[in-house]
């Protein structure tokens, strides 16, 4: 297969094969399953660079292996993707796990009040209406309201 790039289309190339790798890799290291995955298809990317009019994008480490230059990973551009991603990352995990503490919780004290009575709605339906309620709050006071009970349940 053959594809042809400008020097642009290269250096974005490069900008999302960064993101990419920084995703796979931001938590679990490179030496993870993951990173371990995708190391050769980076390093054969980034070796490109050069031919690709774009070696100001890639350095080579002490090892020999190659990785963006700080011109590339610290791009403002870059840097606002990656907040972003972390942003909505920690939002949706936020509502989707209080909504399924909540559940739990609702869960166990009907049990309690009705033994042997189950539930109409749906555990989905529920944990639909409580994350619509969590992200409704959010969405109008962020984090103002949150409280953290150390060694408690809110």
């Amino acid at each position: 297969m053959k594809a042809a790039f400008t020097a642009k289309e290269y250096r974005q190339l490069l900008e999302l094969v960064h993101l990419g790798m920084w995703a796979v890799t931001a938590y679990q290291g490179e030496e993870s399953a993951a990173g371990r995955r995708y190391f050769a298809l980076d390093q054969k990317l980034l070796a490109l660079a050069t031919e690709m009019g774009c070696a100001d994008a890639v350095e080579e480490r002490e090892d020999g292996t190659l990785q963006p230059t700080p011109k590339l990973a610290e791009d403002d551009r870059v840097r606002e993707l990656q907040s972003e991603f972390q942003n909505d990352v920690f939002w949706h995990e936020l509502v989707q796990r209080l909504a399924e503490r909540d559940l739990a919780g609702e869960q166990a004290k009907r049990a309690l009040e009705t033994p042997g009575v189950e539930a109409t709605p749906s555990p989905e339906e529920l944990t639909k209406k409580l994350e619509e309620r969590y992200w409704t709050e959010f969405e109008k006071h962020d984090l103002a309201n949150v409280v953290v009970l150390r060694g408690g349940r809110g």
